[in-house]
C-alpha cells in the first residue's frame, strides 16, 4: 500500500535519506549526513511524498520539494523544478518498491502541475540510474561523483 506522506513522517524521511545518501554502507544509522535540506521543516509549501507500507511496516519513501537558488539541493535546477529524493530500506529493494513509489510521486507531480522534476544521483549507482531512466530521467548535468537527471512530466 502507497500512502501520501505527512508531518509526522518527518523521522522516518530523515532515516530514508541516510539510505539514500549512504547507499553503498553498511550502516546509515551511524552516518551524519550533509543532507538535511531535505526533510527540515518537513511539509513546508510544496513539499510532497508517499510511503510504501509492507506488511504495516514502511519500507521505503520517495519525496519533492522546491528549492530556491541560495540553498538548492544536490538535484536544483531552478526554483519551479521540484527536487525528488527517494530510498528503500535495504530488506526491500530489488522487489519494485523504487519503481512504485517513483511511479505515484511523479503522477503526484504532474497532478500538481509541474512540468518536469529533477534528483541527483552517485554517478556509481548504476541500479539507481537504470532505475530512473526507465522512468523517463536523463542526464542534465554532473559532477565529479554525482549525475542531476530530469524527467519531463508533460
Amino acid at each position: 500500500m502507497i500512502r501520501k506522506a505527512s508531518g509526522r513522517d518527518a523521522p522516518f524521511l530523515r532515516d530514508m535519506v541516510k539510505h539514500a545518501y549512504y547507499w553503498r554502507w553498511a550502516d546509515p544509522a551511524t552516518a551524519d549526513v550533509p543532507a538535511s535540506r531535505y526533510v527540515e521543516g518537513w511539509q513546508r509549501p510544496g513539499d510532497r511524498g508517499v510511503i510504501l507500507i509492507d506488511e504495516s511496516f514502511p519500507v521505503g519513501a520517495a519525496w519533492f520539494r522546491l528549492f530556491k537558488a541560495g540553498s538548492p539541493g544536490y538535484g536544483f535546477i531552478d526554483e519551479r523544478t521540484p527536487e525528488l529524493a527517494i530510498a528503500v530500506v535495504p530488506n526491500a529493494r530489488g522487489k519494485g518498491v523504487g519503481s512504485a513509489l517513483i511511479d505515484s510521486l511523479l503522477e503526484r507531480a504532474r497532478t500538481e502541475g509541474f512540468a518536469d522534476i529533477s534528483l541527483s544521483v552517485d554517478r556509481h549507482n548504476s541500479g539507481a540510474i537504470a532505475l530512473y531512466e526507465q522512468h523517463g530521467f536523463h542526464q542534465v548535468d554532473e559532477t565529479d561523483d554525482s549525475l542531476t537527471l530530469r524527467a519531463e512530466l508533460a
